[in-house]
């Protein structure tokens, strides 16, 4: 019986069917044909050709194992690198994928019987990282191109320099301290002794400021020396305090004079602190331009932009859209601000200038900020640098 036309109802579906994935079990990969039953499978092994082709792979049959089982690794990588990258994925998903392709290279004609096998290999030869699981085995590509090293070496090195750059800056802080210390004049301890008294019969006696006259204990001592004694304890007193304040005044003002390179180091560091507390978490404000970037809504809404007509809690706003009219309540998260072109009027709506009107007259694209002169307030008529594009919008 001769074959079916071409256009007959019989031809056509063998085509559609021959389209689609076969069993891997009825493909002969040294014929790179593919047949759709056991039936099929079994006429093309009697055929001549595939005699032919097994008696050229007996002559050689390492050859031919080793050329497919190098495509079939090729592909298998290739797609494992464009496909997930360095992202470890389980293997049979990638497998699944590679046989995906009809004109695929089958594992059955190459070195791995199994696809665990397969990746054991890979992860001897240093190819993946693979690792097993309760779930399975998973790999994860290696990057051994030359440019990814390339920029690794070269974002390690910035990274051990930015850290050089810490220490010195922390060595340079430390000898400004020890220079600081060195110069102050060691103080003198005191030393504390126990009163001992030896015999009964030996008096005990205080030296409470130099100058000042000795007393004896009570045993020993008359009743008519008692009020002499406490005045010149307090006179002597009074005068170690004195001399306590004065030097301590004194030393204060030496302070205030001269400051270590520590403290000015620590004021400076007070000051910018101040300044970052001046942003607060809300920047809402009415009659401003922003832009919805949340898909919530639809792409009705998205990176459309709208005014803000009434703040509620600080991080709501009510939302008038300036194509279609329409209000929408919106939370602080899903707006951003609007910056619009040099010359134009805008709204300060974070930082230290908070809720005054300027003018743009310049954009930093790569410092993400703007240069603003400032158009209201005590401050009118102030050029203000490097203000984030987040603390500033377009006026309606």
């Amino acid at each position: 019986m001769g074959k079916a036309d071409f256009l007959s109802p019989k031809a056509i579906g063998n085509r559609i069917k021959s389209k689609g994935l076969q069993k891997l079990r009825w493909y002969c990969q040294m014929c790179q044909k593919q047949c759709r039953d056991e039936n099929g499978f079994k006429c093309h092994c009697m055929s001549e050709s595939h005699q032919r082709q097994l008696l050229l792979a007996s002559e050689d049959p390492n050859q031919f194992m080793d050329l497919f089982s190098d495509e079939f690794k090729t592909d298998f990588l290739e797609l494992l690198r464009r496909r997930f990258g360095t992202k470890r994925v389980h293997n049979n998903i990638i497998y699944n994928e590679y046989i995906g392709d009809r004109e695929h290279v089958h594992m059955n004609s190459t070195q791995w019987e199994t696809l665990t096998d397969f990746t054991k290999w890979l992860g001897r030869e240093g190819l993946c990282k693979v690792d097993e699981t309760p779930k399975g085995w998973y790999i994860q590509w290696v990057d051994r191109d030359p440019e990814t090293i390339r920029r690794a070496e070269e974002q390690e090195r910035k990274k051990k320099q930015d850290l050089d750059d810490e220490e010195r800056s922390a060595k340079f802080i430390e000898d400004q301290v020890r220079r600081g210390r060195a110069g102050k004049e060691p103080e003198e301890e005191s030393v504390y002794t126990e009163l001992v008294r030896e015999s009964e019969e030996e008096k005990v006696t205080f030296n409470l400021s130099k100058g000042a006259c000795s007393s004896a204990g009570p045993s020993s001592a008359g009743p008519s020396k008692g009020p002499s004694l406490g005045a010149s304890a307090l006179r002597a007193a009074s005068s170690s305090s004195v001399k306590r304040k004065d030097a301590s005044h004194s030393s204060d003002s030496k302070d205030k004079k001269k400051k270590s390179a520590l403290e000015e180091i620590m004021e400076m560091e007070a000051q910018q602190q101040k300044k970052k507390m001046v942003k607060l978490d809300n920047w809402l404000h009415t009659d401003i331009v922003v832009k919805i970037v949340t898909k919530r809504l639809g792409e009705k809404y998205f990176k459309k932009k709208g005014v803000i007509k009434e703040v509620q809690d600080k991080f709501t706003a009510i939302v008038k859209m300036v194509d279609s009219g329409d209000k929408l309540k919106l939370d602080q998260t899903h707006l951003e601000t609007v910056i619009p072109a040099s010359g134009k009027r805008v709204l300060i709506v974070n930082g230290q200038y908070r809720g005054t009107e300027a003018v743009l007259e310049g954009i930093e694209e790569k410092k993400f900020s703007a240069t603003l002169m400032l158009d209201s307030g005590r401050m009118k008529g102030k050029r203000v640098e490097a203000i984030p594009y987040e603390d500033f919008s377009k006026m309606a």
